[in-house]
């Protein structure tokens, strides 16, 4: 089939390659976001350069010169690799099969643009990934597959999307265009009864309140990180949770947020139902390692960071 690949950043880089290189599909055209100045190029824009594949970056999809533009391609699909402009009806339906789109979330739960933080903080143990065909809604749309993926005690949401979700979605991908070439794709529709939505995951958001129990602070850092930081504040100053881990050890002792010890490799922060330990966190420094800490920081110890308001 002939493609036209929407995309941006590392994702829409790798499925571009993906039917570029791995497959039987001509990829006739390249669209990603226009070129923001002083930033640097977007990957699949780089990627397509390289090869030659004509790109495009169209700011507005509704205008009739792009809608021209899109038809003279004649692709048989359009395939959205992490798309977030807005793609209309009347852009979308221009290929023969239409568009299908990637999610990084088992839809109907958790539309939205974080939908891999949220169950990560919520303490889901699994979430996935859903190729759709797109309307206008906001991640609705028939499903064509989905795939499962484990989220584990102690995966971050770097580890659930670049080790799971990121090279299990870009082979969907093309999973999906091979069912439509083959026209034996599904359509299901969307159980609108399970719906959730979550708008992003904020800096607000992400914020550490210490008197919750000590497995959602936990859950709180793994979803947040590396974006947007799960976070609390010390001396005066914010730091940023990076490497952690939570020990499930009852103590009656200490105090939610209270700085229990510090040594040559960690920090360790008393929980409700056990302790926060903390070998990396970020601050106006940037990222540190607790064994490069200076010493001082010992008198620290049994300090109580400040709860959230």
């Amino acid at each position: 089939m002939k493609i036209i690949l929407m995309g941006q950043q590392a994702f829409g880089k790798s499925a571009l390659e993906k039917f570029h290189t791995g497959t039987d599909h001509e990829v006739v055209a390249v669209y990603c976001a226009p070129d923001k100045e002083g930033k640097p190029l977007d990957p699949v824009k780089e990627y397509a350069q390289s090869v030659g594949l004509p790109v495009f970056q169209p700011s507005n999809f509704k205008d009739q010169e792009v809608l021209d533009q899109i038809k003279s391609h004649d692709a048989d699909l359009c395939v959205m690799a992490y798309v977030i402009i807005f793609v209309p009806e009347a852009a979308r339906d221009i290929p023969k099969h239409g568009s299908i789109c990637f999610h990084p979330s088992l839809l109907p739960l958790h539309r939205g643009p974080s939908s891999i933080n949220w169950p990560i903080i919520w303490g889901s143990d699994k979430t996935g990934l859903t190729i759709f065909y797109p309307n206008d809604g906001l991640d609705e749309g028939e499903i064509l597959l989905q795939k499962e993926v484990e989220i584990g005690p102690d995966d971050t949401l770097g580890d659930v999307y670049f080790s799971k979700i990121f090279p299990l979605g870009v082979d969907a991908c093309v999973e999906a265009a091979d069912m439509i070439a083959a026209g034996n794709a599904p359509r299901i529709t969307q159980d609108e009864s399970k719906a959730t939505y979550e708008s992003w995951c904020k800096k607000a958001d992400a914020r550490i309140d210490w008197k919750k129990p000590g497995r959602e602070v936990y859950n709180l850092i793994r979803g947040c990180n590396p974006q947007p930081g799960a976070w609390a504040e010390f001396m005066g100053d914010e730091f940023t949770f990076v490497d952690t881990k939570f020990i499930d050890e009852q103590s009656a002792e200490h105090f939610p947020g209270q700085i229990i010890s510090i040594n040559a490799e960690n920090i360790r922060i008393a929980v409700k139902g056990g302790f926060i330990e903390v070998s990396r966190f970020k601050s106006d420094q940037g990222k540190l390692y607790v064994k490069d800490m200076n010493t001082a920081a010992v008198s620290y110890t049994h300090l109580t960071l400040p709860t959230k308001a």
